[in-house]
């Protein structure tokens, strides 16, 4: 067991403010792979805590039509949708542990009650946005401040149609994250850009003032 009975409780409380459906769309492989087990294990302890979860699991190479509709190109990855399976583009590389497994509850609770919880200012922004923008967020486990990042990056995806927002879990993606010279994290990659990126939790206004810089 991954998610002990004390933990179980807690996260059962936390979820029972939930209305909407919310289903996990996980991406395994059996080659090189080492976490996909547990990190399915983990996942389904979760939806058994809440009849408005659920949980899908694909192969990224034997469902190669799901995987290239999500476009999600490595493993593990997980998704998360709606009933009607609404891509957000909200993304997590690698295991939600530490820290992230809290960002990971909170994204759910979003899908769920249907709100970013952005200030309006910036859901009216970003709802003029119409480039495509990428948002990696490297972290880690052990980083307190890392779920700030990935959690902000999952709000505008959830808010604007135009956004992806990823966490890769660098330890667990090193090429990934020395293609992009992560030396600390959190870090925030804009459009696949070294040159456009933050390092740190950005607030709000920061980070919205960058995306829309990177894409003019």
């Amino acid at each position: 067991m991954l998610i002990s009975e004390s933990n179980q409780k807690i996260i059962r409380e936390r979820f029972s403010p939930l209305t909407g459906d919310v289903v996990i769309q996980y991406y395994e492989t059996s080659l090189d792979c080492p976490t996909c087990p547990e990190i399915k294990t983990l996942l389904e302890e979760l939806v058994a805590l809440s009849d408005k979860l659920s949980l899908e699991v694909f192969n990224l190479h034997i469902d190669s039509e799901q995987t290239a509709t999500a476009a999600i190109t490595q493993a593990p990855a997980f998704t998360l949708t709606d009933a009607s399976r609404t891509d957000y583009g909200i993304r997590f590389y690698g295991a939600p542990s530490g820290y992230e497994f809290a960002t990971l509850l909170e994204d759910i609770l979003m899908i769920s009650q249907g709100d970013s919880g952005l200030h309006a200012d910036t859901k009216a922004r970003l709802a003029a946005l119409d480039t495509p923008t990428n948002l990696d967020v490297f972290v880690t486990p052990t980083c307190p401040y890392c779920p700030k990042a990935v959690r902000l990056a999952h709000q505008f995806a959830f808010e604007s149609t135009a956004v992806t927002g990823s966490m890769v879990e660098a330890t667990e993606f090193p090429e990934w994250a020395n293609k992009f010279n992560v030396y600390g994290v959190p870090k925030t990659v804009i459009n696949n850009s070294d040159e456009t990126s933050l390092e740190g939790a950005a607030p709000e206004q920061m980070l919205l003032e960058k995306v829309l810089e990177a894409v003019r």
